[in-house]
């Protein structure tokens, strides 16, 4: 066949994303502290946005909460935004298991102005100060000190433990320098070694994770020896570690990962610079009719209009293309923010009226009565794209008198339950620790017992689940429980 050159006409479609497309992706996912520095630097680029008043007060004497998307500034400017819709859900569009008036706890829940007892995580006083390692570990000396003497040493021992909880002092000077014999400051050391977090006390990674594993009776010869050479651990020598463990492939993959599981700096979960306050996006309270309404926090968001009068102005005064085209240009980008943020606020409500109707619920008897969802099952109800909801989700918080929580907490898997609707993981951490809490300290609950009880009330899990579970919302194994409350008891 001849080569030849020739031209060819083809048709084609393609998806592009435009620069505004693009920014408005972007502006979903922003958090309201970074909406706040984006809206601040479009003020200072664009001469035709002005910060509009906020209608706080006027929402605050409306009894429904409704006011207009946007209206005229005093300077006469119009398009503005100032995120103060709200959605009311009736009753009958909840969830149909929750009858009239069934409100639960509410009423304590609201009256004491945080979660309920079960325990979901309440962000909103998040920043409330927690202790210390060093002033955790003082107030457990005196339960485990056999006299004062030993408690004064290992208070002062406690003083040479870094943020990671490992014990960087030299135990030859601080006897020397309490004039005590060596072994009196080694035995105030194992005491500190004996409390929780377990590892803290520990003068070298090997020693830490010794403890760890002292403490989950996983502290074999086989596992010693694999404690002991960290490096070969380190460099990936596997199979001279198999060797020296005299062990099979399975039992060193086991051991692998149960040393991964220990923590090597047990110390870090305390103290470290304060969290701050988390400022809702979105505040949901009872309509009194048995609903919900579900408004935008406005108090969190500038109000942007676009003074037309000195759009006017500055029209009148330009003398070139060249300058009217980049006052057009501003005018649109204006305009198109303007529009882009109004957007971004009835996606949000839109979905967070939609997470209410499905963990109606939660919000009426508390994270007991949590249902598996989905960000696919809610993007399909307001016919929005999956990757959409999970943006709208990120870093958003939802205020209600249970608390303050992330929307995504409301986003959980499922595991089987009785009733063939399942349940949602996060009621089952809650039943879990409810049990934990529960339990008598001479008759401590094991992940086969929990798994036990967890199905006689219609909950199918195996006993891996329930200690992922159970590790997961901070609830430590058996036997450090048992010592917990044994300290507690003392």
């Amino acid at each position: 066949m001849a080569l030849s050159p020739r031209l060819d006409l083809r048709q084609t479609q393609s998806l592009v994303m435009t620069p505004q497309l693009q920014q408005a992706i972007k502006l979903l996912a922003l958090s309201n502290l970074e909406i706040e520095t984006f809206v601040g630097e479009a003020l200072e680029s664009n001469p035709l946005l002005e910060m509009g008043e906020t209608s706080h007060e006027r929402g605050d004497s409306d009894g429904d909460g409704d006011a207009p998307a946007s209206e005229p500034s005093e300077h006469g400017s119009d398009g503005g935004f100032d995120g103060t819709e709200a959605l009311d859900i009736a009753p009958g569009a909840l969830d149909p298991d929750a009858g009239p008036g069934d409100q639960g706890d509410w009423g304590r829940a609201a009256g004491s102005g945080g979660v309920s007892d079960e325990g979901p995580p309440d962000l909103e006083n998040r920043a409330n100060g927690e202790p210390t390692l060093a002033e955790y570990l003082a107030d457990q000396i005196g339960a485990v000190a056999h006299d004062e003497r030993e408690a004064f040493v290992a208070a002062r021992l406690i003083g040479e433990l870094d943020e990671a909880g490992y014990f960087t002092g030299d135990l030859f000077a601080l006897a020397d320098e309490l004039g005590i014999p060596l072994a009196e400051v080694e035995r105030a050391l194992d005491l500190i070694q004996t409390l929780d977090p377990t590892g803290v006390g520990a003068r070298t990674l090997s020693e830490c994770l010794a403890l760890q594993a002292r403490e989950a009776d996983r502290y074999d010869p086989c596992m010693a020896r694999l404690i002991d050479n960290l490096d070969l651990v380190a460099s990936g020598e596997f199979a001279r570690l198999k060797r020296m463990c005299e062990v099979d492939d399975e039992d060193f993959a086991d051991m692998l990962a149960e040393l991964r599981r220990y923590d090597p700096k047990p110390g870090c979960r305390f103290g470290g610079a304060a969290q701050s306050a988390v400022v809702p996006d979105v505040l949901i309270a009872p309509d009194g009719a048995d609903g919900w309404t579900i408004r935008i926090n406005e108090a969190s968001l500038p109000r942007l209009v676009v003074n037309r009068d000195y759009f006017l102005e500055l029209k009148g005064g330009a003398r070139d293309k060249q300058s009217l085209s980049w006052l057009n240009e501003q005018l649109s980008e204006a305009d198109w923010l303007i529009r882009a943020l109004d957007q971004r606020q009835k996606t949000i409500l839109k979905t967070a009226a939609e997470i209410v109707k499905r963990q109606e619920g939660f919000f009426r008897r508390g994270v007991s009565a949590m249902k598996p969802l989905t960000l696919r099952e809610v993007a399909e109800v307001i016919e929005m794209h999956e990757s959409t909801v999970s943006r709208v989700t990120s870093n958003k918080y939802l205020s209600c008198p249970r608390g303050t929580f992330e929307l995504k907490y409301f986003f959980s898997s499922g595991v089987a339950a009785a009733d063939g609707e399942g349940a949602s993981s996060e009621a089952i951490k809650a039943r879990i620790r409810a049990l934990c809490d529960g339990e008598d300290a001479k008759s401590v609950l094991s992940d086969q017992k929990l798994v036990e009880l967890l199905k006689t009330e219609g909950f199918d899990l195996a006993r891996r689940t329930v200690a992922k579970y159970r590790e997961a919302i901070g609830i430590g194994s058996s036997a450090q429980r048992r010592r917990a409350k044994k300290l507690a008891n003392y």
